[in-house]
């Protein structure tokens, strides 16, 4: 009986040790597999060497975290767009704004990496020559980024052909502490400045649209003239407006008997 007993024991020994063994051998697969998949997920070393040279500081060394260094943005559409107030360049001059000084109009507030840089100064410069447009139709446009007002001034004071911005016609809102870009969820927390956000907030101060670029892709004055156009025209009419159009297209009656009226035409 003893000696029974004994074996016994010595086959449950060994059992536990066989469950013990493939228990770890287990973790262990696991684990290799979770740090192949982590490197192959890295970025390549070429992913943010835009034509032949690095846009952005420190661009080429960033690397994605659990969040995507973006804070969790306040702007949803359809609700109100977060508060924002700061010092902007205007007319050459230092002046305190606030979102709520542009209710009544519709707004486009549009964030960019950057002064004295590349893209930038073509967005800006494209927004600025053409606001006369955006005027004309009770829409002001205002531009932001981490720089602060000085930067601003001194680099409205360049010359366009030394990389500058010259006279403008619009704002630019300094958010030297980050927090409007936080806001709007554009802030890139491991570079310090911002993706190319662009926001277009109704007379009512309800966020309508939102546009988010990479850093080596300007946005189209075109496109965001177009938009506001759009939903301008959805809140005098009712009606709503199809992939692509445009002032004087067809637009389409939302309910299923009205909108036949414009599928007919296809």
């Amino acid at each position: 009986m003893e000696s029974a007993a004994l074996t016994g024991v010595k086959l449950q020994t060994l059992l536990c040790s066989a469950l013990l063994h493939l228990h770890l051998l287990l973790l262990l697969l696991l684990f290799t597999t979770t740090v192949h998949s982590a490197e192959e997920n890295l970025p390549n070393s070429q992913c943010h060497n835009y034509a032949g040279g690095h846009v952005y500081p420190g661009e080429a060394f960033r690397v994605p975290v659990s969040d995507h260094s973006l804070h969790l943005s306040k702007a949803k559409i359809s609700k109100p767009a977060p508060h924002w107030e700061g010092t902007a360049v205007i007319n050459g001059e230092f002046k305190e704004v606030k979102i709520s000084d542009y209710k009544g109009k519709y707004l486009v507030f549009f964030f960019y990496p950057l002064d004295f840089t590349f893209v930038c100064p073509t967005e800006i410069i494209a927004f600025s020559d053409r606001v006369h447009e955006f005027r004309a139709i009770n829409t002001e446009v205002v531009a932001c980024s981490v720089d602060s007002q000085f930067t601003h001034l001194a680099w409205i004071n360049t010359p366009r052909k030394q990389g500058g911005l010259g006279e403008m016609k619009i704002p630019l809102l300094s958010d030297l502490t980050h927090q409007i870009s936080k806001d709007y969820g554009v802030y890139l927390e491991d570079q310090g400045h911002t993706l190319r956000g662009l926001f277009i907030i109704d007379d009512k101060g309800i966020l309508r649209q939102i546009t988010m670029n990479d850093l080596p892709v300007g946005r189209s004055v075109d496109e965001t003239l177009r938009l506001v156009q759009a939903f301008q025209y959805t809140d005098k009419h009712g009606e709503v407006c199809p992939a692509g159009w445009k002032p004087g297209s067809d637009t389409i009656i939302p309910d299923p008997s009205g909108k036949l009226k414009y599928f007919d035409k296809l």
